[in-house]
């Protein structure tokens, strides 16, 4: 039996509302359900980022947005433009609204996308979760389901911490399984993070919708890589900070785009006529669609001086490695670079990892 995790403390998983004191100011992250976000948000987000704290928009490994370096106060201010946006539809369960879908699943994701969106709001049950619970909807090509959500749908498919179930459905489902997962918790006096944090957990949330466990391999890929494809533009946000020049390239490229796990972004159902064009604009404010570009997969911690535990300024020294590294081969791992032991922001699967330590920087792939 898997031992249950002995958390000792409930997390503080920085929301919009419930900022993290960082050694640069307040941190907060913004939640954008399946990392859909229109030009208007976007503009939204890169006014109060550069009027409230550090310009750059960070995006996460969960296709959410951080503004960092807010003044004392400024959370306040940040929550009310949000409310106004649209960007934080309920103040309850704005942290527990992780959804990670399939960058290029099309309408029928975004609609599963908001209709588990809007079930979650509206079940109060679930702002208990933890702000580290995640769901993935994937469409079936396998994406997104090897990032080991907590619940998540593989097509119809449920899984749980990755592992497939004989439980098929929709939103509503995925609701359910997540009211499962706190029952379960609670029945185990836990206070775990995470579905495979509980003894079993996957197995006795499964039965508690009476599901099992099937044990078989599901279909998977990597990353969405920059390029151009029928799908649209992915481009490379280079170390997952937006400036604002660049927020506003791609506001005025799309009226929406799709931010992903891996710190890329989509501009969706581009005409191939206007690709060009469009890659030449994103390009001039420093976002790349070239698969081949060095800064294509390649990620940091906020390092210092943000971070008071770092023990180096790795996105300075990441950008050093950039500026002298060649053309990136393809199907290269990425590499993550941190300052510290936590291993902040670091990408699920196969990586590079670049450590921090005193005695310089250790690398080796995880």
């Amino acid at each position: 039996m898997q031992a249950a995790n002995g958390r000792d403390a409930p997390d503080r998983c920085p929301g919009a509302v419930q900022v993290h004191e960082a050694a640069d100011g307040g941190l907060a992250r913004v939640r954008l359900p399946g990392g859909r976000l229109t030009a208007a948000r976007l503009e939204v987000l890169r006014a109060a980022a550069a009027e409230l704290g550090d310009p750059a928009l960070e995006l996460t490994s969960r296709g959410n947005v951080q503004v960092r370096a807010l003044r004392p106060g400024a959370e306040h201010e940040l929550a009310a433009r949000l409310t106004d946006a649209g960007l934080l539809p309920s103040a309850s369960h704005e942290r527990v609204r992780n959804i990670i879908a399939s960058p290029l699943g099309g309408p029928a994701v975004q609609r599963l996308v908001e209709a588990f969106d809007a079930g979650l709001c509206a079940t109060p049950e679930l702002a208990g979760l933890p702000g580290r619970f995640l769901a993935t909807i994937d469409d079936g090509r396998g994406d997104v389901t090897p990032l080991l959500g907590d619940v998540g749908l593989h097509g119809s498919r449920l899984v749980l911490a990755g592992a497939p179930t004989s439980a098929s459905g929709g939103a509503e489902l995925l609701v359910r399984a997540a009211l499962a997962f706190l029952a379960e918790r609670a029945a185990q006096g836990s206070r775990a993070w995470r579905l495979a944090e509980l003894a079993d957990g996957p197995a006795r949330v499964a039965a508690r919708l009476r599901a099992v466990l099937t044990g078989e391999d599901l279909p998977a890929t990597g990353p969405v890589e920059p390029g151009v494809s029928a799908h649209g533009v992915v481009v490379a946000v280079p170390l997952g900070l937006l400036a604002g020049a660049q927020s506003a390239a791609l506001a005025g490229a799309a009226k929406e785009m799709i931010v992903t796990p891996w710190r890329t972004v989509v501009v969706p159902a581009v005409p191939m006529e206007e690709a060009d064009s469009t890659v030449a604009g994103l390009a001039a404010a420093g976002l790349t669609a070239d698969p081949a570009s060095p800064w294509a997969g390649v990620t940091a911690c906020a390092g210092r001086p943000g971070c008071a535990k770092a023990l180096a300024d790795v996105r300075a020294d990441a950008r050093a490695a950039v500026a002298a590294a060649g053309a990136r081969e393809p199907g290269a791992v990425p590499v993550h670079w941190v300052g510290c032991e936590r291993r902040c922001g670091a990408p699920r699967g196969r990586h590079v990892e670049m450590l921090a330590t005193p005695a310089g920087y250790r690398s080796a792939v995880v």
